[in-house]
């Protein structure tokens, strides 16, 4: 791996999110209609999501590991070390609880109920997204259905057959702790695990791309 190929790899990823990013932001800020006072609890994310909504509230950042400069972001942002499926708070103590791609990376079902139960605690209202197992690229890999296979033949596949794996070129080690941390969820898990929301589908060429459970 090297710098010039994460580069090379965060420009092609860069030609489509903003689409899919500033769409989905633009449907947040109509469905939640947060304040410039509202407390936000966003879980496992940067605030560069934060870069489409036109607005001031207090957003606080959760994640495994806190960026090591973080002396240039804007007074409206603070950083705090936790972990998604354990958060310190007190119930419904934040207006709002977001987390955008980020219950995919858990690994197993329990992790991911253990991470549903305590975003729908400490959030009066919630917007939780992940992308859609249905959906035939798979988001991380940047392949068309390579996530269908079992782990066992993903390994075998990730390497050559992927667009991240061409560029970063990742060692057995790498693939082996990404696939164990990847668990894509379908519609009807979404429904299982966040039962109090609705689940809005957010479609792509006529296609599932994501769900997004949502508590107004």
């Amino acid at each position: 791996m090297t710098k010039a190929s994460t580069h090379l790899l965060k420009k092609i990823y860069d030609l489509f999110f903003p689409y899919f990013r500033s769409r989905r932001m633009r449907k947040f800020m109509a469905l939640i209609q947060p304040g410039d006072g509202s407390k936000i609890l966003d879980v496992g994310g940067t605030r560069d999501i934060w870069d489409y909504a036109e607005l001031r509230a207090h957003i606080t950042l959760l994640n495994v590991v806190i960026p090591q400069d973080t002396t240039a972001m804007p007074e409206q942002f603070t950083y705090i070390k936790g972990d998604g499926t354990n958060l310190e708070f007190p119930d419904q103590v934040f207006d709002i609880c977001f987390s955008n791609s980020v219950i995919e990376h858990l690994g197993t079902i329990e992790r991911q109920r253990e991470f549903a139960r305590e975003v729908r605690r400490v959030g009066r209202q919630l917007w939780v997204q992940t992308p859609a197992r249905s959906f035939f690229i798979e988001p991380h890999w940047l392949a068309p259905f390579i996530h269908y296979f079992p782990a066992s033949v993903q390994r075998k596949l990730v390497r050559y057959f992927t667009l991240r794996g061409w560029l970063l070129r990742p060692d057995p080690e790498t693939i082996d702790r990404f696939l164990a941390e990847l668990r894509l969820l379908s519609f009807r898990e979404m429904r299982e695990l966040f039962p109090d929301c609705d689940i809005l589908v957010e479609r792509f060429l006529g296609m599932a791309k994501a769900y997004i459970a949502v508590r107004r």
